[in-house]
């Protein structure tokens, strides 16, 4: 069966390391010609940035404690579901974009923390990248994930992720140690409900697992470091993964289980370019011939 318009999502919470991922993706997409469309998820958010405040404040006086951008209400996921599915039958589609500060905002003359208007997709790119918090969700209302075809999850272990998530909202955002406790707190429910199911529906997990003590991620002064850390790569069918080749190309890597390989945290990169770089191919392949 041919895949005329490939969509392709990496799910993960935020500071989980999502971004890392999509800057390896893209020079996969620059070294092979591939014109992708990037979209984040972000942007299918349902509530700009004062939008929310008045949101989460509405819903504590409703008695909810757990509204929080992980669940479907804080989210557009139908439009998500459409987006996929229209981009995959036929490259089609709308998307905006979220400024998350002045510095993205300015070309546009918006605020940071709001929306560029909704527009179309220019025709003829060769693929849809996703980066979020739902490329693989599922609700009694949507199923995102059965319009990707390359779904991939990225999930530190909870201690390392809340590492990540405190250090950068301290750092980057001036939050104080209490907001993010709280923060990390609130969404808790909808994490549980909405984000971890999502990783039983891809085809390959990154999950870093941290060599040193994070028994107490709220009091952490560094993030660890690659080198402080080995992946875990799990595969859906794998069959189809050629690990002999994978274990002689990422010193000192090993495998775990039948399905999953564990390589030194900074082979992670090269991984994925091992991993993603044949089956990102094999996507375009399947693709029906263009006659000029």
């Amino acid at each position: 069966m041919s895949v005329k318009h490939p969509v392709v999502a990496i799910t993960g919470s935020s500071g989980a390391g999502t971004t890392s991922v999509t800057r390896t993706f893209e020079e996969i997409f620059r070294r092979e010609g591939i014109s992708a469309v990037v979209v984040e998820g972000d942007s299918f958010h349902r509530y700009d940035r004062s939008e929310m405040k008045i949101a989460m404040a509405e819903a504590e006086q409703q008695r909810n404690t757990t509204f929080s951008h992980f669940g479907e209400d804080a989210n557009l996921l139908p439009e998500l579901e459409a987006l996929f599915r229209d981009y995959g039958e036929s490259g089609v589609g709308q998307v905006r974009r979220y400024l998350h500060d002045d510095e993205e905002a300015k070309p546009y003359g918006q605020p940071a923390g709001t929306f560029t208007p909704w527009e179309d997709l220019a025709p003829g790119s060769d693929l849809l990248f996703y980066e979020g918090l739902h490329g693989a969700a599922v609700t009694d209302a949507v199923n995102v994930a059965r319009y990707t075809d390359l779904l991939v999850g990225v999930v530190p272990i909870i201690n390392l992720e809340w590492i990540q998530k405190v250090y950068r909202d301290k750092t980057h955002r001036g939050y104080s140690s209490e907001a993010v406790i709280d923060t990390i707190l609130r969404r808790m429910p909808d994490y549980v409900k909405y984000i971890c199911p999502q990783f039983s529906r891809t085809y390959v997990n990154f999950q870093r697992v941290p060599t040193v003590d994070t028994s107490n991620p709220f009091i952490a002064r560094s993030i660890p470091t690659a080198d402080e850390s080995f992946v875990v790569i799990r595969f859906a069918d794998p069959k189809v993964i050629d690990f002999p080749y994978l274990l002689s190309m990422l010193h000192d890597s090993f495998m775990s289980r039948p399905n999953c390989i564990v390589v030194p945290g900074g082979k992670m990169e090269l991984a994925m370019q091992l991993i993603f770089t044949p089956l990102i191919l094999r996507l375009m392949d399947k693709r029906p011939k263009r006659f000029v």
